[in-house]
């Protein structure tokens, strides 16, 4: 089964968008792990950056926050400091300025909170596939994949519901700035100077602001506490209390990365369901739910990388990291190692241990809401398994052009209902 990048012969451009319009180049991601784990790729829209590629030393070194700093920037591409500080979230930022952030928000997503949505996922669920599944043949990004998260969202935010759909094109715009059906301002096809102090250098970023800012005053109003925003809002144990622009990042941030992330992880499950048709026997047989959540999500991997940079020089593989380099870490190859999984290009729903990057473990950034992602993913196919005979594909699954965000923006499938 070969459903990955049909055109990657290896040496692929790990710069350019259009290189992952096919899926991931998963051939070159092997080469490189097997002949050039460091490998110094030039860049012909900025300064060029090492790209890490094997599990191992991207664990090491994600946890090494000394030596390789967010605070510069999460992208690959460059930004002035000014537009640094007026872009960053505290994804950006370093211990312990990360740290006080996060402990802010922690109590809101830990794993016992997260479960408490259990049964009002399950609902939702009931709903977003009885629709769908009534279409036959459909798309299931749109209808399955997008419309969990997306409710999700605003149960998390404390946003009425009709906004929600406003609010994800807008974090698709944002996160998804690279591709034409997501955003009138794709970033590396037009001048987009303009919007240069903006999240993501969108200007879909100024809209969710204005947006966040009116709901913000809307609430403080009627007194409702809802939702996570008000406890960014609070002040630290030090007394500091978060700036107006920090906020308006953090917004982007959790409506970009709250939803994308889950639809993508989902989109992906249900497509290895019509490649691997043994996944949902499996599934109906109820013995997998315990490891199937971290497959399907290593199997998706929705953030391709994450970049760092250097603060003093490191030795790595024979070469020199000199300070101030750029340095990815492509965690779609971590989650590809064949030293760290078996038969890495299957699903195995049973697969234990496992050990992927995809939530970013091992260091401070780990992501926030993985509880939540791995509660919707395993809800979400527990229901769908329930009521189908078969899936298989309709058409050609389409990709995100990003080498930021992995995602099938388009799924056609055909199902039978059980």
């Amino acid at each position: 089964m070969t459903i990955w990048s049909p055109h990657d012969d290896g040496f692929a451009d790990l710069t350019l968008h259009d290189t992952f319009s096919d899926g991931a180049p998963y051939n070159t991601f092997a080469r490189l792990r097997r002949d050039d784990p460091l490998h110094w790729t030039d860049y012909a829209d900025g300064e060029g950056f090492w790209s890490v590629t094997r599990h191992a030393d991207i664990a090491e070194m994600n946890r090494n926050t000394e030596v390789f700093s967010s605070a510069r920037g999460i992208r690959m591409e460059d930004q002035s400091y000014e537009e640094y500080l007026a872009r960053r979230t505290f994804q950006e930022t370093d211990p312990p300025e990360h740290s006080r952030t996060r402990m802010l928000l922690l109590p809101a997503f830990t794993r016992t909170v997260m479960a408490e949505y259990e049964e009002e996922i399950r609902d939702l669920c009931h709903g977003i596939l009885d629709a769908a599944l009534e279409h036959g043949t459909f798309d299931a990004t749109k209808l399955i994949a997008r419309e969990l998260p997306m409710r999700m969202l605003g149960r998390i935010i404390g946003t009425p519901e009709e906004d929600l759909p406003w609010l994800v094109e807008k974090g698709d715009a944002l996160i998804a700035n690279t591709d034409p059906d997501f955003t009138d301002h794709v970033l590396d096809r037009m001048e987009t100077d303009e919007y240069r102090m903006m999240p993501f250098n969108s200007p879909a970023g100024a809209e969710l602001y204005a947006y966040a800012k009116e709901l913000m005053e809307s609430k403080a109003a009627r007194g409702d506490e809802s939702g996570v925003l008000p406890l960014i809002l609070r002040p630290a144990k030090d007394g500091s209390v978060i700036s107006e622009t920090e906020f308006r990042n953090f917004f982007c941030l959790l409506v970009a990365a709250g939803n994308d992330t889950t639809r993508y992880s989902i989109a992906a499950g249900i497509q290895a369901m019509c490649h691997q048709p043994e996944l949902l026997a499996q599934m109906q047989g109820g013995e997998v739910w315990d490891t199937a959540p971290d497959e399907i999500i290593r199997w998706a991997t929705p953030a391709l990388y994450f970049r760092r940079t250097a603060t003093r020089d490191h030795q790595m593989h024979g070469k020199t990291i000199r300070e101030g380099d750029k340095v990815l870490y492509w965690f779609a190859s971590a989650n590809r190692d064949e030293a760290v999984f078996d038969d890495p290009y299957r699903v195995d729903l049973a697969r234990h241990p496992n050990r992927h990057l995809a939530f970013g473990q091992g260091g401070p950034h780990v992501c926030l809401g993985m509880w939540l992602a791995r509660l919707e993913v395993r809800v979400l196919f527990q229901e769908l398994a329930k009521r189908l005979k078969s899936i298989e594909p309709a058409g050609q699954h389409k990709f995100l052009r990003s080498n930021f965000v992995g995602g099938i923006k388009e799924l056609p499938v055909t199902v039978t209902r059980a």
